[in-house]
């Protein structure tokens, strides 16, 4: 069984969609001068392709005399044929170009659980609402997937990217936090350096071992343990609630936690590292569907807005402030934030 050949542009024995549409246009025309200047190539230019045209099919397509230029029998069949493909690549490259000018169709979505239910599915009925003709295919999971080997069109990534051929588009800062329960706290101690975790319980977040963050002496990077692992935000969120460690979390995942006083900051002059963010990834910026930009600019938008969480600490003060304080702390906040 012999193998299939798979055509390239440079492959000899395939037609090129460019040489078909200079042998229409020399048919419509009956010149090669007036076809080429259409087309901005040169007579000569015209002439070679031609030629190679009718080398690759084997057949004589015109007749040529130093007046004029007609088609051949074989040619008037092949131009037939011709004109109905141009037209058929007119209308799909139309319905391309309709499709990226009007947001529609399929979005396939990957992203985090816990980050979608809760700063994504809340802002859905206002999408719908601007782009009616989008569907969303949304798959949850805490793990990185090859958006491209799956067919995804972009994915909600968080965290510090690494280099790839992806391309990247910030939607928000994210601020990480060393926090606790005030059960635990109270069970445990209070650590005050980051000699002091070593003794303590870390709640882990996947594959990590290490902390990076960024202190008073700038950037380090501080190895943890614990009896506990997860690649899920809400297992260890309620694992924390629970008082059964500290943990390093986003405040987008726990500030509603943090301000209702379930959890409270550790050593608040250690926080995740700045390079930590919120992005959009897809594919390719060159004839980006306009569904892809709908989706990435709508939420764009919302998470400009300012939310509470996206502030370093979301408003919470540190375990080991006097509750009269913290709740003179949120009220300032509060009010400082209405004035900017």
């Amino acid at each position: 069984m012999s193998t299939p050949r798979h055509a390239t542009p440079r492959d000899p024995n395939v037609t090129a969609i460019s040489d078909l549409d200079i042998f229409a246009r020399v048919a419509r025309t009956g010149n090669m001068s007036m076809a080429g200047r259409e087309m901005g190539l040169s007579p000569a230019v015209v002439s070679k392709r031609i030629s190679l045209l009718e080398d690759r099919l084997g057949a004589r397509l015109f007749q040529r005399t130093t007046r004029q230029l007609t088609l051949t029998e074989t040619g008037e069949g092949y131009f037939k044929r011709v004109v109905d493909i141009l037209s058929l690549v007119e209308e799909a490259e139309d319905y391309v170009s309709r499709r990226n000018t009007k947001p529609r169709g399929v979005l396939k979505i990957s992203a985090p659980t816990s980050f979608s239910r809760l700063h994504v599915n809340p802002h859905l009925p206002a999408f719908f609402t601007r782009y009616p003709d989008i569907e969303i295919d949304m798959h949850l999971t805490d793990n990185f997937v090859d958006i491209i080997r799956e067919g995804f069109d972009l994915a909600i990534r968080i965290g510090e990217l690494e280099d790839s051929s992806l391309v990247a588009k910030k939607l928000a800062n994210e601020h990480r936090v060393i926090c606790a329960a005030p059960r635990y706290i109270a069970s445990a101690g209070m650590p005050k350096t980051l000699g002091d975790l070593a003794a303590h319980n870390c709640l882990l977040a996947g594959a990590q071992d290490m902390w990076r963050l960024d202190g008073p002496d700038g950037p380090c990077d501080v190895r943890v343990r614990g009896n506990m692992r997860s690649n899920s935000a809400d297992f260890i969120r309620s694992a924390l609630t629970q008082g059964l460690g500290l943990a390093l979390r986003a405040t987008w995942d726990i500030g509603p936690e943090l301000e209702r006083g379930e959890l409270q900051i550790i050593m608040p002059d250690y926080r995740g590292a700045s390079k930590n963010a919120i992005y959009a990834v897809y594919p390719c910026r060159e004839f980006m569907p306009a569904k892809v930009n709908a989706f990435i600019e709508f939420f764009g938008e919302v998470l400009e807005k300012n939310p509470a969480w996206t502030k370093s600490g979301a408003g919470s003060a540190p375990a080991n402030q006097p509750p009269a304080a913290h709740n003179e702390t949120l009220s300032q906040k509060r009010a400082a934030g209405k004035s900017r």
